[in-house]
């Protein structure tokens, strides 16, 4: 570590004001910063240094996120080895989601990373490092069979007009990976549903495939129900893509077809574990989540004599992408409410939406997306409330 920072001290002095780089001093700014601990303090006034910084910070997120990818590589290579009838093995399984995943984190972060890189030069200011996280969540968070060139134009407008437009990382109103996920959608719907978006059955990487097993249906468990529809309870059974009936453990372990991050609520919890042990992520707002999905369940199950609102809590929690959107999405410090009353609020409105738009719509089978994009458009006004009856709360007693 000591011959890198040599080195970048060494280089540095062209990268200054009036070096023969200095066009891309924000570039080697953010790469330095992300190696190395800043060390410079204020001149006046008070400076709190802390090795914790928001690159750090994101780097956490980022560890806490890879339990959810490497399984979600691992059942990229599951699912299409099921599809094929072929079992090469753990090994050949991983790689071949590995490869099939490893190309939309490029594209993500290329593209992403590369109009925050253009927009630092143009302000003349520092990179912004939100990125960091929302270019590994953005893969996450779609089809594996989603096409690279509609990822890489999402991206793009997500960061431009859901985060640059705004004033960049932490002025923006919307979870940026959340937007790229709804532009997606709402723009490419064909891409981002179906039988056969979730499950990649063709031999992109020479792995020996065969031919697609008879009765193939790559179908989510949230997409069977969404099909059931307005079926009676008991005529409905989700099914894996060789019509085995699916479990709740099925569920929680998540060897299913979904997005490449989304299935394993197991993965997903070992991240929620590092968030909240480091302190990053809000206990608060991930507990309210999980309780407001669970109590407007119950609530469905009461009322309700149909397959969609018949789905236990419990597997309504390990469906989709609640679990993920519950400790990933909705906890993201920006756009969620940022006061300790407003975040019990906010995660219980997020769960209780989530399952509302699941039971009452299911041209939307999700929910969570549509869920945490309309929560923060209301964070502030939560916040503002909350203020506002501390302050009412304070004056009464001052009063007395």
């Amino acid at each position: 570590m000591k011959a890198l920072r040599n080195y970048l001290d060494k280089i540095k002095p062209n990268f200054e004001e009036g070096g023969k780089l200095a066009m891309f001093r924000s570039v080697f700014d953010g790469f330095e910063t992300f190696l190395f601990v800043p060390n410079q303090t204020s001149k006046s006034g008070v400076h709190i240094h802390d090795c914790m910084d928001s690159k750090r910070t994101m780097t956490m997120v980022i560890i806490a996120l890879l339990p959810a990818l490497l399984f979600g590589m691992y059942n990229v290579g599951y699912q299409h080895n099921l599809a094929i009838g072929s079992d090469p093995g753990f090994l050949m399984t991983f790689i071949y989601g590995f490869l099939a995943v490893l190309p939309k984190i490029i594209v993500s972060y290329v593209v992403g990373l590369g109009i925050e890189f253009t927009v630092a030069q143009w302000k003349k200011e520092e990179i912004q490092e939100g990125f960091l996280v929302s270019g590994i969540l953005i893969p996450m968070i779609v089809p594996v069979d989603t096409p690279l060139w509609m990822i890489a134009v999402a991206t793009a407008f997500a960061v431009i007009f859901a985060k640059e437009v705004f004033g960049g990382t932490g002025y923006n109103v919307f979870n940026v990976a959340l937007v790229t996920r709804a532009f997606l959608f709402f723009a490419y719907p064909a891409a981002m549903s179906g039988d056969q978006v979730f499950v990649r059955t063709s031999d992109t990487f020479g792995m020996g495939a065969g031919q697609v097993v008879d009765g193939f249906t790559g179908a989510t468990p949230l997409g069977q129900i969404a099909i059931a529809g307005k079926d009676l309870i008991g005529s409905f059974q989700a099914t894996d893509i060789l019509g085995q009936p699916i479990s709740t453990m099925d569920y929680f372990i998540g060897l299913i077809p979904g997005s490449i991050g989304e299935t394993s609520v197991l993965a997903i919890l070992i991240g929620a574990v590092i968030l909240l042990v480091t302190k990053i992520a809000s206990w608060k707002t991930m507990v309210s989540v999980f309780v407001g999905g669970a109590v407007t369940a119950l609530i469905f199950n009461m009322i309700g004599t149909t397959v969609v609102m018949s789905v236990s809590p419990l597997d309504h929690l390990f469906l989709g992408g609640f679990a993920f959107g519950a400790v990933f999405m909705a906890t993201d410090p920006v756009t969620s409410a940022r006061t300790e009353t407003g975040k019990y609020i906010y995660g219980f409105l997020v769960g209780a939406m989530a399952i509302i738009i699941r039971a009452l719509n299911p041209g939307y089978p999700e929910g969570m997306m549509l869920a945490i994009l309309l929560m923060n458009v209301f964070a502030p006004l939560i916040d503002y409330y909350v203020v506002e009856a501390n302050i009412n709360r304070r004056l009464k007693r001052a009063m007395k």
